[in-house]
C-alpha cells in the first residue's frame, strides 16, 4: 500500500511538473547557475545586459567549437609508435631451404618432351628467323602450341603492326587481318608477345615482351604449369629433390643434425622444401648464445647439372626465415644462396605489436577476415601472405572455374588445365592485370597485429678454397655415397652460416595518441578557459534542459487532451438549455416525500387531487472555494487510499 501510494504522488509530481514558466526557468539559471556570464546577463542594466549576453554567446559558440575539433581528432584513432630494447635468450627461427628448380630433370623429362621439343624450334626461329624449318616443325606436336602461341608483331608501322606466327611458314599478318603469303617479317623493330585467346579464339589480346628471353621463360613456365596442374602431387613429389641428397651435413650450436631433424612440405615454385625448427612436433629450439658459432650450419647439393634446362635459369639454394607454426612463403619472402659460396646470414629481431580495431587494420587470428584461409590445412598461423593467395586463387576459381597450380585448391575444385579449361591461360592473366582485383584483396586481407621480422646481414666468400676443394668433396662424397670418387662438384655445394648476431631485439609498439583522459582534460580545459565552468556547469545546463523538456510534454498534453474534450462534446441543435429544463430532465419520478404526521387511517390526498411531482435537489458545487486541480485529485485520491 505505501508503495502504491509513493507511485501514485510521484505520477502526479510527474504531471505538475517542475513549477515554472519558460521564462521563470531560464532566471532562475542565470541567477544559481556557477557559469559566469549568465548571471551578469539577469544583474546588469540593459546595456551591459546585451554585452553579456553576445559575450556569452561568443565564448559558447568558441568552446563547441574546440570540443568539436578536439573529439574529431580523437575519434580519429590516431596511434604513436614507441620503439623499445630488449635482451634475453630467444627461439630460434624456423629456417626453410629449397632447391631453385623444383624437378629433377631426369625424372621429369618424360612429362616435358613434347615442351622441350616445342621449345627448342621456337628458338630455333628466333635465333634464325629466315631459314627453312620445315623438316622440324613436321615432327612437333602442336596441341600446347595452338593453345598460347608466341607471335613476332612488327611495329615499324605502329598504325598497321604485322603480327607473324612463328609456326606458320614466316607469313605476316596484320593484327586486325588475316596473314598475307608470301611476306616476311624482319626481325628489326619486332617484339615477341604471347597471344591469349578465349571463346574459341574469338577474343584475343597479346602480352608484349621487350625481351624475347623473358617471352619464352614466361611462355615455357606456363604451358609447365599446364602439365604439372594434371600430375598427382605424390609424383611431384617424388620428382622432386629428396632431403637425404639435398641435405649434406647439419650443425646447430654444438649439437649435430642430419635430415631428419627438417620437416619436408611440398611448395609448387621451389618442389620439394625443407623446414628446420618448425616448432609443429616440437617445441622450438633456442639459441644458447649469439654468433656464428651458436647458430646452424648447413652444406647443401644443389646438383644443378639435373636442373631443367627452360624451366629454371637460376641456380642456388632459395631460403626463408620465419616464425615457428607459420607457412614459409619463400618466393615472395626468401632470398638466394649462390652455389660454391660460403653465405653466412646475421639475423637481428623486431616485434611489431599492433592496437587492432579502430586504431590499426589488423587481426589477431584472421578470423574477422572475410577470406577462407586456403593454407590452414598447414596447421599454421595467419599471416597476410595466405590471405592475399587465398583471395586470388577465389578470385580464379570465380572468374575461371578453375584454381591456379600454384596456390592451394579448395576441396571440390580442379586446377586449370588446357584440356578441361581451354580459356584459362587468359582468364588468369587477365585477373593477374586487373588493378581493380589486386585492390580488393588488399582492402579485404589484414596485417596480423603481433608479428616477427628477422633482418638479415648477409656476407659471403668462395667455399671451398682451392687448397682444400680435393678433400673436402672427397670427405662429402665418401658419406653420402659411399663413394672413393668425387660426386660432387662446386657448382652445386652451398654452405650456410645463419646465426643471431647479437640477443638484443626491438619492439616497435603501438600506443593510442589521444586517450579519454587527454579528451577530458582539453574538453575541461577549453571550457573552464572560456566559460569558467567546471562539471558541476554541465550538470546545471542539464538539468535545465530536462526541466524544458518536461513542461514542453505537459503542454503538448495538455493541448492535445483539451482538442480531444472539445471534439467528443456534442453541439446542441438549438439554444442551450435552461437550469429548470436541466433539472427537470433529471426528475426522479419514483421519489415519495415522508409527510408530517404520519396516519394509516387517512390519505394525504383526496383521490381527485394529483400528489405533486417530486423533485430532485440541486447538486452541491463548490464554485466559491478555488484549490488547485493538482491538489483537488491527490487528496481525493489520497483519501480513497
Amino acid at each position: 500500500m505505501h508503495l502504491k501510494k509513493y507511485l501514485l504522488k510521484g505520477l502526479h509530481r510527474l504531471q505538475k511538473g517542475p513549477g515554472y514558466t519558460y521564462k521563470e526557468l531560464l532566471v532562475w539559471y542565470c541567477n544559481n547557475t556557477n557559469t559566469h556570464g549568465p548571471k551578469r546577463i539577469i544583474c546588469e542594466g540593459p546595456k551591459k545586459k546585451a554585452m553579456w549576453f553576445l559575450l556569452t554567446l561568443l565564448f559558447a559558440s568558441l568552446v563547441c567549437w574546440q570540443w568539436g575539433v578536439f573529439i574529431k581528432t580523437y575519434l580519429s584513432w590516431d596511434v604513436s609508435v614507441s620503439l623499445s630494447l630488449g635482451f634475453k635468450t630467444m627461439d630460434f627461427p624456423a629456417v626453410t631451404i629449397c632447391n631453385a628448380s623444383p624437378f629433377q630433370y631426369s625424372k621429369a623429362k618424360h612429362l616435358l618432351k613434347d615442351l622441350d621439343e616445342l621449345m627448342k624450334a621456337v628458338l630455333e626461329r628466333i635465333l634464325a628467323p629466315e631459314a627453312s624449318h620445315a623438316d622440324t616443325a613436321s615432327a612437333l606436336n602442336f596441341t600446347l602450341w595452338n593453345h598460347t602461341p608466341l607471335v613476332v608483331i612488327n611495329e615499324q608501322d605502329p598504325h598497321h603492326p604485322v603480327v607473324l606466327d612463328l609456326f606458320q611458314n614466316n607469313h605476316c599478318a596484320s593484327a586486325g587481318s588475316s596473314a598475307v603469303p608470301g611476306r616476311t617479317c624482319s626481325a628489326l623493330g619486332s617484339k615477341l608477345a604471347m597471344r591469349l585467346c578465349s571463346l574459341n579464339g574469338t577474343v584475343c589480346t597479346f602480352r608484349n615482351f621487350t625481351s624475347a628471353t623473358r617471352a619464352v621463360t614466361e611462355w615455357y613456365v606456363l604451358q609447365a604449369t599446364n602439365i604439372f596442374s594434371q600430375v598427382p602431387r605424390e609424383e611431384l613429389v617424388e620428382m622432386g629433390y629428396p632431403a637425404e641428397r639435398m641435405i649434406l651435413a647439419c650443425l646447430f650450436g654444438t649439437e649435430p643434425c642430419s635430415y631428419r631433424n627438417f620437416t619436408s612440405i611440398f611448395y609448387p615454385d621451389y618442389g620439394n622444401c625443407y623446414i628446420f625448427n618448425w616448432g609443429m612436433m616440437e617445441k622450438a629450439l633456442p639459441s644458447a648464445n649469439p654468433g656464428a658459432e651458436f647458430g646452424l650450419k648447413l652444406i647443401l647439393d644443389i646438383d644443378q647439372e639435373d636442373y631443367i634446362p627452360f624451366l629454371t635459369s637460376t641456380a642456388g639454394a632459395r631460403l626463408a626465415l620465419h616464425e615457428q607454426r607459420t607457412y614459409p612463403f619463400i618466393k615472395e619472402e626468401g632470398i638466394y644462396a649462390m652455389s660454391g659460396t660460403e653465405t653466412s646470414i646475421g639475423v637481428l629481431v623486431d616485434k611489431l605489436q599492433r592496437m587492432g580495431e579502430p586504431y590499426s587494420p589488423c587481426t589477431m587470428n584472421g578470423s574477422d577476415v572475410a577470406i577462407r584461409n586456403l593454407y590452414s590445412n598447414y596447421n599454421t598461423s595467419y599471416s597476410i601472405q595466405a590471405c592475399l593467395h587465398s583471395c586470388f586463387q577465389d578470385h580464379m576459381i570465380r572468374n575461371c572455374s578453375c584454381g591456379h597450380y600454384l596456390y592451394p585448391l579448395p576441396r571440390g575444385e580442379r586446377y586449370c588445365n588446357n584440356q578441361d579449361f581451354p580459356d584459362w591461360a587468359y582468364c588468369y592473366f587477365d585477373l593477374r592485370m586487373n588493378v581493380a582485383q589486386r585492390e580488393t584483396c588488399i582492402n579485404m586481407c589484414k596485417e596480423s597485429c603481433n608479428d616477427t621480422q628477422y633482418k638479415m646481414t648477409i656476407s659471403m666468400a668462395d667455399w671451398p678454397s682451392e687448397a682444400s676443394e680435393d678433400w673436402i668433396f672427397h670427405v662429402l662424397s665418401q658419406e653420402r655415397d659411399h663413394s672413393t670418387n668425387i660426386t660432387l662438384s662446386r657448382k652445386g655445394i652451398v654452405k650456410l652460416n645463419i646465426y643471431f648476431q647479437e640477443f638484443n631485439y626491438r619492439t616497435i609498439e603501438e600506443s593510442a595518441a589521444n586517450n579519454i583522459v587527454w579528451l577530458l582534460s582539453n574538453l575541461g580545459g577549453q571550457f573552464g578557459f572560456w566559460m569558467g565552468g567546471s562539471v558541476l556547469c554541465l550538470i546545471e545546463f542539464g538539468e535545465i534542459i530536462i526541466d524544458f523538456v518536461w513542461i514542453t510534454i505537459i503542454k503538448l498534453v495538455a493541448f492535445f487532451k483539451g482538442l480531444r474534450q472539445k471534439q467528443a462534446q456534442a453541439p446542441y441543435t438549438g439554444p442551450p438549455p435552461t437550469v429548470a429544463e436541466l433539472v427537470e430532465a433529471h426528475t426522479n419520478f419514483g421519489f415519495q416525500p415522508d409527510t408530517a404526521n404520519p396516519s394509516p387511517h387517512v390519505e394525504a390526498y383526496p383521490d381527485e387531487q394529483t400528489p405533486p411531482i417530486p423533485g430532485t435537489p440541486p447538486p452541491n458545487y463548490d464554485s466559491l472555494r478555488l484549490q488547485p486541480l493538482d491538489t483537488i485529485e491527490s487528496d481525493s485520491e489520497g483519501d480513497a487510499i
